[in-house]
């Protein structure tokens, strides 16, 4: 537990998988995350990272009776661009469950959790481009560099039970990319490969001058774990080669610590501007029933510590 009352690496919001944690510019934190129902989608608003745990929830949308966004609600990023606020998050059909495409809200208001927000769609990928968001696609996450904003998400492709990998493109505006897709990663190691072939659940951190992408690897039990990513800024983060991929997963479950399937993370600062993880892990080495269903999947805070200029993700971080 630090001085403000966080205590890292232990439950902090309960159920509530897929945490991303935005720090607006007036100082305020918001929350998001998907609900064990998978059904809506969710805010939280505080002055601090301790307050969100008690913050009062607000339902700012929610699926549809039938159709496209009516099933399977998960992985809200809430981003504020151009003025304005925006929702990305994936979804899929009451008709077929599984065709999971990225959506886009849209909210002009001031206060996302009292202002009405408007639907845009599916995400539209550049003009050119004829395999973007065509199958099982979800995790986007936005960032900037260089004065361009850019857009990375997973997509399955293959046959059989698939193979989900990474990729990126420059944004036109926040629903439309402007650049074709370009492969970033896909589950080249064994411990991206347990259960399912996986990559997803990209988060971006800059720091001295380098942007380190996140992502998580494998089923969303214990196996469930996070890989890197690293390019520098100023290069052309469209190039693959720009990007380099550590060999080893960079944070997996610990069971002297009782932390299981640590990933799907986002960044944030505290209160000091010091860098912070939230993600999402288990207690419990065994699950009840199908792990996607199981609702023990509880949002934690970790410090990251520097070390010649890259991150270190430990749950002794902090402590």
């Amino acid at each position: 537990m630090n001085e403000n009352g966080l205590i890292w690496n232990r439950p902090w919001i309960l159920q509530r998988a897929d945490p991303y944690v935005y720090l607006h510019t007036d100082g305020s934190y918001y929350f998001t995350a998907s609900v064990p129902a998978y059904d809506r989608i969710v805010l939280r608003r505080a002055q601090s990272l301790e307050g969100l745990a008690q913050a009062a929830e607000v339902a700012v949308w929610e699926r549809h009776v039938h159709g496209i966004m009516s099933e399977h609600i998960w992985a809200p990023e809430l981003h504020f661009l151009d003025g304005k606020w925006y929702l990305y998050f994936a979804a899929g059909a009451r008709e077929d469950k599984w065709k999971i495409r990225p959506y886009v809200l849209e909210c002009a208001g001031a206060d996302p959790l009292t202002a009405p927000w408007r639907e845009l769609g599916k995400m539209q990928c550049a003009r050119e481009d004829g395999f973007s968001f065509r199958g099982f696609s979800l995790d986007a996450t936005v960032f900037e560099s260089g004065g361009e904003r850019y857009y990375v998400w997973a997509e399955k492709v293959g046959v059989g039970k698939q193979i989900s990998n990474l990729y990126i493109a420059q944004m036109e505006t926040p629903w439309r990319l402007k650049t074709v897709q370009v492969l970033l990663t896909t589950p080249d190691y064994d411990w991206e490969r347990v259960g399912f072939w996986v990559n997803e659940g990209p988060a971006a951190l800059k720091h001295g001058g380098k942007i380190f992408l996140t992502y998580s690897a494998s089923e969303t039990g214990a196996a469930y774990c996070m890989g890197m990513l690293t390019a520098e800024e100023g290069t052309d983060l469209l190039d693959p080669k720009s990007w380099r991929k550590e060999r080893c997963p960079v944070l997996c479950s610990d069971p002297e610590k009782g932390i299981y399937g640590p990933g799907h993370n986002s960044f944030t600062t505290d209160g000091e501007g010091r860098d912070v993880m939230v993600y999402h892990a288990r207690t419990e080495a065994e699950i009840t029933g199908n792990p996607l269903y199981n609702p023990n999947r509880h949002a934690m805070l970790m410090r990251i510590r520097w070390e010649d200029g890259r991150p270190v993700f430990s749950f002794g971080n902090g402590d």
